[in-house]
């Protein structure tokens, strides 16, 4: 049921907002140099890598300064990034890792190697389940980027307080998930972004 909906509904979303993806690649070609897309390895279902794909909203091999970006402070972000990064329009691309079946609609938000290297043996149940668009995490910390801006020391302010509270979140989640459950969340999710 779950790999159904995730299938129909992202076909739908890609059918519908081609349009408007097909202006938004636009933009980010006009914006800055590099390829409409950004593609990076994260931790999937199973402990298992896979490419996820973003729309790029940094200038081209920003990453090698660092995988943690701290909002208005970041200058390796574009200036159509940060209009993609407020309302996660970044994010349609990954309706292809739906398809492809690397994640859900719903669940955990998968992580870079590096960080999930540091997960303790409870934290690595989050690995259970596909890795998902949204969860409660992605809803509790929508403005992430904003909160490591203001810390002076942003790695160690994501590793200490952010990403366990988030692996927390993520753990309710894998207790707690259903159909029923991912319903509420997306609309929470939709309802989070146009606030």
């Amino acid at each position: 049921m779950k790999r159904l909906f995730d299938i129909t509904s992202s076909l739908i979303v890609i059918t519908i907002g081609f349009p408007f993806f097909i202006i938004i690649s636009i933009l980010i070609a006009l914006d800055s140099k590099g390829g409409i897309f950004f593609i990076q390895q994260r931790v999937g279902k199973d402990n298992k890598d896979f490419e996820l794909f973003k729309f790029r909203t940094m200038r081209s091999n920003s990453e090698k300064a660092g995988q943690i970006t701290v909002g208005g402070k970041d200058p390796r972000i574009t200036k159509i990034g940060y209009l993609l990064r407020k309302f996660k329009l970044d994010e349609f691309p990954q309706l292809l890792n739906v398809i492809k079946g690397d994640m859900s609609i719903i669940g955990p938000r998968p992580e870079v190697r590096r960080y999930v290297d540091m997960y303790s043996k409870e934290q690595l149940k989050v690995l259970s389940v596909r890795p998902g668009l949204s969860d409660f995490a992605s809803i509790e910390y929508i403005n992430e980027n904003e909160l490591l801006g203001k810390s002076d020391n942003p790695e160690k302010t994501y590793i200490g307080e952010i990403m366990p509270a988030k692996l927390q979140l993520n753990l309710k989640y894998i207790e707690q998930k259903s159909f029923g459950t991912d319903i509420k969340l997306i609309f929470k999710t939709i309802r989070k972004i146009i606030k």
